[in-house]
């Protein structure tokens, strides 16, 4: 009898993250000759017609998912979000005022490069609470003639998620809302009746490192500093379909694997982004569930605050770290230790990671806790 192939390990990685099998699989199968062309993707010109045809399906089908109006443009473009914490006041500045909401690290990152090119006011900011909450939208102090309101929507690092877009207009701002959501792109749908320019590193949901994605509003285009470089200015990119310079090839056929495999992609009865949402809310729940009914495990971020991709969490007595991280890798549960400047653990369970692996986490913590407790 023929054994059967072993099942490939869980991936918590926060980034790069795990890819859906069937999408490495595709890959593989491709990686030689794509298409019967005679060439890989990595050897192909990106304006020859068989990249063109990648490219242009996998625009069509992210705008498909994220049902993106018709009056944006979507960039593919390369730096990843750290870079665009540069490029958005490039583009959008002005020279002028910008308003930042900090809930985390990433969106500390943004408004710190971000004072090289314009004024920055932090507006609101959850350092207080050691990130574990959202400053409430009421308490925003918002100027009137800033020329973008920045947030980041899900902060990888401490686990903070934005679960609705807040409406500047209600908070008494005509500015347009920038936001960062690398780690929440295509995990959700997004209200982009709110939003002037969302921008994504694609190496959580999407595909590798090196691409990184620009939904910017056509209004927003045009107005970039004199010293902004060519190749990241949004209005030459766009102009260009995102060939003025030389793309993320491969990256852009990897997100078109998954573009497709998410329309693929069934849950509970729901297709496509509403069925990856719902399981997306099942890991979810069955994690912080399971930390909220532990003695020895713990979240600290506040109930409203949680984020669905980034579950940061802690032992009480630290001195376990080590024996619980040696036990999740026998038990092939990759990358579950937490970031260098908060510690602890973290499991990042983004779209591609099953609830069956997190059903296998949580058994490793009830087990753990039964051991040690």
């Amino acid at each position: 009898m023929q054994a059967q192939p072993q099942q490939r390990p869980y991936n918590f990685s926060a980034g790069p993250a795990a890819l859906p099998a069937e999408v490495l699989e595709i890959a593989a199968a491709e990686m030689l000759d794509w298409h019967g062309s005679g060439m890989s993707v990595m050897e192909m010109s990106h304006r020859g017609r068989e990249f063109i045809s990648i490219y242009e399906q996998a625009e069509s089908d992210l705008r498909e998912l994220l049902a993106v109006p018709k009056d944006f443009h979507i960039l593919f473009m390369q730096g990843g979000g750290l870079a665009e914490n540069a490029i958005v006041p490039l583009n959008l500045s002005r020279g002028g005022k910008v308003d930042f909401v900090v809930t985390g690290a990433w969106s500390q990152k943004s408004a710190g490069e971000a004072k090289r090119y314009c004024d920055v006011h932090i507006a609101a900011s959850n350092e207080a609470s050691g990130f574990t909450a959202l400053p409430e939208a009421a308490s925003w102090q918002l100027r009137t003639d800033a020329a973008y309101v920045h947030l980041c929507s899900n902060e990888t690092i401490h686990g903070v998620e934005f679960h609705e877009i807040p409406d500047l207009k209600a908070l008494g701002s005509n500015a347009p809302l920038v936001i960062d959501f690398s780690s929440q792109q295509l995990s959700r749908p997004l209200d982009w009746s709110r939003v002037g320019l969302a921008f994504g590193g694609a190496q959580k949901n999407i595909g590798p490192a090196g691409l990184t994605l620009v939904f910017v509003r056509d209004d927003l285009l045009g107005h970039a500093l004199q010293a902004c470089p060519s190749a990241f200015n949004y209005q030459t990119v766009a102009q260009a379909q995102s060939m003025f310079n030389t793309p993320p090839t491969y990256g852009i056929y990897m997100a078109g694997l998954v573009f497709q495999w998410l329309k693929r992609f069934s849950y509970q009865g729901r297709t496509a982004l509403a069925a990856i949402e719902q399981r997306n809310i099942d890991k979810a729940e069955l994690l912080y569930s399971t930390l909220d009914g532990s003695s020895m495990f713990i979240n600290r971020v506040a109930h409203n605050a949680r984020s669905r991709m980034n579950v940061p969490f802690f032992l009480r007595d630290e001195r376990l770290n080590d024996a619980f991280l040696a036990d999740a890798r026998e038990r092939r549960l990759l990358q579950l230790k937490g970031h260098k400047s908060v510690g602890g653990m973290r499991a990042s369970i983004y779209n591609a990671m099953p609830l069956e692996g997190v059903q296998a986490l949580v058994d490793l913590m009830r087990d753990f806790e039964a051991r040690h407790g």
